[in-house]
């Protein structure tokens, strides 16, 4: 039976479980996860924070995050959003991996520029497989953020110290941002390959009479059978074709309902319900945004 999940909501009870001295800082920390240790008894143990996460580390740590184990040879950073799990797979001695961990409480970037954008960095949801992979010169760009970070953490906290680490920390997400783009583009051909398979399994899903079966085609379904979780295939897609995994469901689903509409006497709520929309005026209102005109203009028109 998987242990219960111990729930972090602090910076201190992170620190206090860690077993690492008292933060300076009660909203943001940088912890070396060289000075970490997990004994064997540890094994198992589920852990989740409320605060976000930003790991750089350099080899195999023993840890699950999702369904999927962390287990690279090389530099990668990886991001975690409140309330993900991670489980300690593994003993692990003081200095055995290289790296850091930032974490930092919603409640540092709340009523900031940063809090209102938080959800466009998506690959807070990514899986772990998923993680940005790094050069060297990329690596010290982070490094160089996570110093500051780490500088303006041992300072006095005063009137500017949270506009200055919140700023720090914006920039290296925003370097995640444009060095992820460098990954999707190196990794173009085999996007390509995923772009394909989605188109796939669309069509699969209409023609095997799944929408009756199991309800409404959905982004989680595709990237399922993509084997990515549904941020990074979304963001994926709208690299590659400049629309997104919904957009591409709803533009296949519509570009469907054309062809029912000009090949059968069905009714719109008949179309609709067949295509797996549960509310035909929900159906209409994006038929008409896609295309200009409701589903009956269009069929007395064509």
């Amino acid at each position: 039976m998987p242990r219960p999940i111990i729930n972090h909501n602090s910076i201190s009870e992170l620190h206090e479980f860690l077993k690492l001295d008292k933060p300076t800082h009660p909203l943001v920390s940088v912890i070396n996860v060289g000075e970490l240790q997990h004994g064997e008894e540890q094994i198992g143990t589920r852990i989740s924070s409320d605060m976000y996460c930003i790991a750089l580390k350099d080899s195999n740590c023993g840890l699950d995050y999702g369904r999927n184990s962390y287990d690279f040879a090389e530099g990668v950073l990886m991001f975690t959003a409140p309330g993900q799990v991670i489980t300690i797979t593994r003993a692990q001695e003081p200095g055995e991996v290289e790296g850091w961990l930032l974490y930092f409480h919603p409640d540092l970037i709340r009523k900031t520029n940063l809090g209102s954008n938080i959800d466009n960095y998506s690959f807070f949801s990514y899986e772990v497989y998923e993680a940005l992979h790094l050069s060297e010169q990329e690596e010290q760009v982070f490094l160089n953020c996570k110093d500051m970070i780490q500088t303006e953490i041992n300072e006095r906290i005063d009137n500017h110290s949270q506009q200055v680490l919140v700023s720090n920390i914006e920039l290296l997400l925003n370097y995640s941002l444009r060095f992820y783009e460098r990954q999707f583009n190196t990794r173009s051909a085999h996007n390509k390959d995923i772009v394909s398979k989605v188109e796939s399994l669309m069509k699969d899903y209409f023609n095997q009479g799944l929408l009756l079966q199991s309800g409404p085609l959905t982004i989680q379904y595709l990237a399922e059978h993509c084997h990515l979780s549904p941020n990074y295939l979304s963001d994926l897609l709208k690299k590659e074709t400049g629309r997104s995994a919904k957009d591409h469901i709803n533009d296949f689903l519509i570009n469907k309902a054309k062809n029912m509409l000009l090949g059968s006497d069905d009714s719109v709520s008949g179309i609709a319900y067949e295509l797996g929309f549960n509310y035909p005026h929900y159906f209409s209102r994006l038929f008409k945004n896609k295309t200009g005109m409701t589903p009956n203009e269009y069929r007395e028109v064509n």
